[in-house]
């Protein structure tokens, strides 16, 4: 039976109200995510800065600590009590879901970049690291040494257990585990509601919404330069990155020369040795920052042509590189779609 024309005015009459209290209540909850202010938290943690911007009429600084304070617990070579330092001292301990999480993606990263990124490679780093600053590098039976103990295909993560092939291997987050942290930040203050934030751990930062200015976030690349003192903040470029995570790595201020060519100091995991790939500075921009973070790094040790082709198979990444061009002068390459986010 149709409904007569009265019954339908009546029922529309009836809407009415309901739908003005309904645009009136979204109103109000707009209105008052606007006028919410903007929070900061400041601190150190995982051996480097944070820096939390987020709208909230609530401050989580508890919130966040405790979040952090647990991945600290779990995967920082910094906390002599971490489950990470234990493993690396061969005591019998069960990894956290945390630490998990972090070492299979580095394994996947591992193997999409054939061995660039290693979670492994902390003692090669070292050795390089005191020889850059002491002018005394490993000699080639240094190298030959330290490579017996590294590489990730000798650990592995079984039965609740991680098993590694040689106890004096050790493992090293560093180059993951600050884009993990920004990953768990973010993901707290999304389970709150909060629309607009940006967290940045180490440099490493996830984006949501707007800032404080109304507009999109915004983050500077720094130009490479030879400035030990850190004085020069020169910016390359300015990439909006609402809404993404972003991770660079480069060593900005420390070069070694080479036929009149400069270098950064990446050591190749698979090598030993520091990389003759030119690029100088690597960022990527993905859906999470633990994985920028690591391709981030891959990056550097594959140079141009290599990340380029795996830029290729992983079209869900964009990267912007800075590398040293063939005549030594910098230069710039990015991934076509990264284009509409360069806001030079």
């Amino acid at each position: 039976m149709q409904m007569t024309t009265p019954s339908r005015k009546r029922r529309l009459l009836w809407q009415i109200p309901f739908l003005l209290f309904l645009i009136t209540g979204t109103i109000y909850i707009i209105k008052q995510q606007q006028d919410a202010p903007y929070q900061h938290d400041r601190g150190t943690v995982f051996g480097t800065t944070y820096s939390i911007i987020y709208q909230s009429n609530e401050n989580l600084n508890k919130e966040i600590m405790a979040a952090l304070n647990a991945i600290d617990q779990s995967m920082s070579t910094y906390n002599k009590g971490s489950i990470i330092s234990k493993i690396n001292l061969n005591e019998q301990v069960q990894p956290d879901e945390m630490f998990i999480d972090v070492f299979q993606l580095a394994n996947k990263v591992s193997t999409e970049t054939q061995g660039a990124f290693d979670v492994t490679v902390a003692p090669l780093v070292n050795a390089w690291g005191f020889g850059f600053k002491n002018g005394t590098f490993p000699t080639p039976q240094v190298i030959d040494s330290l490579k017996q103990f590294s590489g990730y295909q000798k650990v592995a993560y079984t039965n609740g257990r991680i098993k590694k092939q040689d106890p004096r291997l050790m493992l090293d987050f560093s180059a993951i585990a600050k884009g993990y942290g920004s990953d768990v930040v973010a993901n707290l203050l999304k389970r709150k509601g909060i629309e607009n934030f940006m967290v940045e751990i180490g440099g490493e930062i996830v984006t949501r919404g707007i800032s404080e200015k109304r507009l999109p976030w915004k983050v500077g690349v720094t130009k490479p330069t030879d400035d030990s003192l850190n004085v020069n903040q020169e910016l390359q470029t300015i990439l909006n990155v609402t809404n993404k995570a972003m991770a660079t790595s480069g060593n900005y201020r420390k070069f070694y020369y080479k036929n009149g060519k400069k270098y950064a100091h990446t050591i190749d995991p698979l090598t030993g040795y520091p990389v003759q790939h030119n690029i100088l500075s690597s960022t990527v921009l993905a859906n999470n920052c633990a994985e920028a973070d690591a391709y981030a790094t891959a990056f550097m040790v594959l140079g141009l042509e290599k990340a380029q082709k795996v830029l290729e198979r992983h079209p869900e990444l964009m990267a912007y590189f800075i590398y040293s061009d063939k005549n030594g002068k910098n230069a710039v390459w990015f991934s076509p779609s990264l284009k509409d986010k360069i806001q030079n």
